[in-house]
């Protein structure tokens, strides 16, 4: 009787395990199975703030980098980037207008928040508040970029691990 007791709380608790995504992933799973095929990591991520590389724009019109004022970057905490521009030739660009967009393409979704330049800092700096992650994975920012009649695009794509 204890045996059958003991294998019937044991199917109960697997069942139930399996039905959970973070005991799942707490079991060393991958996280969660969405409807459409795609999965979903319910673990927390992190990078390093200087771990994206200088880009050169669409067009190369400019020169952009961007780097976390939280480090390491981590998920649901909501934080600023200081964004530097520069010309092609290296000359910081002192008049730019910047406009945000991104998210996670795989999930087919934009920021949790809405991230935007609040400050120009000078010398082609740039502060860009509001940023914040839910979740780790892969995730892109996209910035364009307008100054002196001209507009180009860079997109940053980065990985919370």
């Amino acid at each position: 009787m204890r045996i059958r007791i003991l294998v019937c709380f044991l199917a109960v608790t697997l069942v139930l395990a399996g039905c959970n995504p973070i005991a799942g992933s707490e079991a060393g799973g991958e996280g969660m199975e969405m409807d459409d095929g795609m999965s979903m990591d319910m673990s927390g991520g992190s990078m390093a703030a200087d771990s994206l590389e200088t880009q050169e724009t669409e067009n190369g019109l400019f020169r952009v980098s961007a780097v976390s004022q939280l480090d390491p970057v981590v998920i649901n905490e909501t934080h600023a980037w200081t964004l530097h521009v520069e010309t092609a030739d290296g000359s910081p660009v002192a008049d730019a207008e910047i406009a945000i967009d991104g998210g996670m393409p795989e999930h087919n979704h934009g920021f949790p928040t809405a991230p935007r330049v609040t400050e120009n800092l000078g010398e082609g700096d740039y502060l860009l508040e509001g940023m914040r992650f839910n979740m780790g994975g892969v995730w892109v920012l996209t910035l364009e970029i307008s100054s002196g009649g001209q507009s180009d695009t860079v997109t940053f794509e980065f990985e919370l691990k």
